[in-house]
């Protein structure tokens, strides 16, 4: 069963990190603030990957212990700590010398709801059906 959970996780990850590259790109394009040394690909790659797999243990042991409800709980969880996640881009104290740090917040709020967006987008991938 952990295996559903598992794949659901890592193909979220991979669609949270893939739509959060294309956004960064187009980001940069659009306003020419270079944040790589605070927030490059690699990291975009392993954060998304890692909120994934965390929401996948977390959505596996709720519907272990909730059952039926697990899922319904989980959902309202992830969304609601993915609003209380905004705080952390808009809070971080960047390095001086970094190029227009008003900017940084447009770039990483959005990218805050990708592994959220990713996870609700493959769920019907994965629907049991009776």
């Amino acid at each position: 069963m952990f295996k559903k959970y598992f794949i659901h996780g890592l193909l979220s990850g991979i669609l949270a990190a893939l739509a959060a590259n294309i956004y960064y790109r187009i980001y940069f394009f659009a306003t020419q603030a270079d944040f790589s040394r605070i927030l490059g690909v690699v990291r975009i790659i392993g954060l998304n990957i890692l909120v994934s797999f965390l929401a996948a243990f977390l959505n596996y042991f709720l519907v272990k212990w909730l059952k039926q409800r697990g899922d319904i709980v989980f959902n309202f969880l992830f969304s609601i700590l993915s609003f209380a996640l905004i705080i952390i881009p808009i809070s971080i104290s960047l390095p001086l010398d970094i190029k227009f740090p008003e900017l940084f917040p447009g770039l990483a709020v959005p990218m805050i709801f990708f592994p959220a967006l990713a996870w609700f987008t493959v769920v019907p991938l994965f629907k049991e059906t009776h």
